[in-house]
């Protein structure tokens, strides 16, 4: 495995077209929205997605969803205590093992604090700090939130005695009607030696990034309904870069050509050359 050896910097263009990419469970499911009418992908989310696409690609990962894991395990501690064994309970054996075990540890880093035998008051609590972080991703204008109402052909319970339809076959659906998201991320060298993130991780990182929508199908995300776009992958020189991160992401200038845009054409997608640092684009 190669060290990593320089700092990386990277953006994430996403299309979303009559989908709902990120649901707030406080607001009935409805898509994410900020006060400013912005729509808004978690961060969190995201990272569901990447893992995903890495478990797609081979890669093991330690936090699994229950609807794609691929163990047996029903638990974070379960897992963590069957694959660590007795390295669960030394913080240096913890942190080796389960870096060298799991890429999303190594990447993003994790927080293993459980309860250490029958006696509750006694705990594991060791936290790895990763060197892959992520911003969540917001729109570059106000989106429209379109809800439709739905109803099922069959009931799900039983109907109130007299009536044909159940009280549960009326429901709703929202969804974005169009927009095009942002979100800005980044990879320290530092932290990537204390956990062995390596150039090798960060390059496979890299594909998960550009197709971690690719298989990520559900009701409110029909096939094709959001897709990365465009994936921009700044290289620093050195282990702490030339640049902050800040002044790198915004040399990318996404700005829209008519004032309701409606599909990608109708914005401008400009990456700005920074001297002496490489810059790829897929």
């Amino acid at each position: 495995m190669t060290n990593l050896e320089k700092k990386i910097d990277f953006a994430v263009v996403i299309e979303v077209k009559n989908a709902n990419p990120n649901g707030d469970p406080l607001d009935e499911g409805r898509p994410r929205v900020t006060q400013d009418g912005l729509g808004e992908i978690s961060d969190v989310c995201l990272k569901r997605k990447i893992r995903n696409k890495l478990m797609e690609m081979g890669e093991s990962i330690f936090v699994q969803s229950e609807e794609n894991k691929c163990d047996e395990f029903n638990s974070l501690q379960s897992r963590a205590k069957n694959v660590l064994g007795a390295d669960l309970y030394t913080e240096k054996s913890l942190k080796d093992k389960s870096c060298k075990t799991w890429f999303d540890v190594r990447a993003f880093g994790q927080l293993f604090a459980f309860p250490k035998g029958k006696n509750k008051e006694q705990t594991v609590s060791v936290g790895i700090r990763g060197p892959v972080s992520i911003q969540p991703a917001f729109s570059k204008d106000p989106v429209i939130t379109e809800s439709i109402q739905i109803t099922k052909s069959v009931n799900g319970v039983e109907a109130e005695e007299g009536k044909i339809k159940g009280h549960d076959t009326m429901g709703k659906k929202s969804r974005i009607a169009y927009g095009v998201y942002v979100t800005y991320g980044s990879i320290h060298p530092q932290l990537a030696e204390k956990t062995n993130f390596s150039q090798e991780d960060a390059d496979k990182l890299k594909q998960a990034l550009i197709g971690m929508f690719d298989n990520d199908v559900s009701a409110s995300r029909p096939s094709g309904s959001i897709s990365v776009v465009k994936l921009i992958w700044w290289e620093h020189d050195c282990k702490n870069g030339q640049l902050p991160s800040y002044k790198v992401h915004s040399s990318l200038e996404i700005e829209k050509k008519i004032d309701n845009p409606s599909c990608l054409n109708d914005y401008s997608i400009k990456v700005n050359q920074i001297e002496n640092l490489k810059c790829e684009v897929f």
